[in-house]
């Protein structure tokens, strides 16, 4: 083999081995996540399909979340308004 074949060898070689797989990193599926979850009709409750890589956990922390920002219980900063969240809750 010469030295044109072996650079194209291991070049094919490093791309296989660093990005040409097609799937979609954890992060990645968790932002698809993100974005059909906010994208889905109010009375939806079916896992949407960018969701199904995600573990449970993290998948019912992402609804979670979207619970909480519908109710309007985060503020500007992304934190949790206790006060809101407080105003909201019917008292015993």
């Amino acid at each position: 083999m010469n030295r044109t074949h072996a650079a194209v060898a291991l070049a094919a070689g490093l791309l296989l081995a660093t990005g040409c797989n097609s799937q979609p990193t954890y992060d990645e599926s968790v932002q698809a996540c993100i974005k059909a979850i906010k994208a889905r009709p109010a009375d939806d409750k079916a896992k949407p399909k960018p969701c199904e890589p995600l573990k449970e956990d993290d998948y019912t922390i992402l609804v979670g979340s979207k619970v909480i920002d519908d109710l309007g219980w985060i503020d500007e900063n992304g934190n949790v308004d206790v006060n809101k969240m407080l105003r909201s809750t019917p008292s015993p």
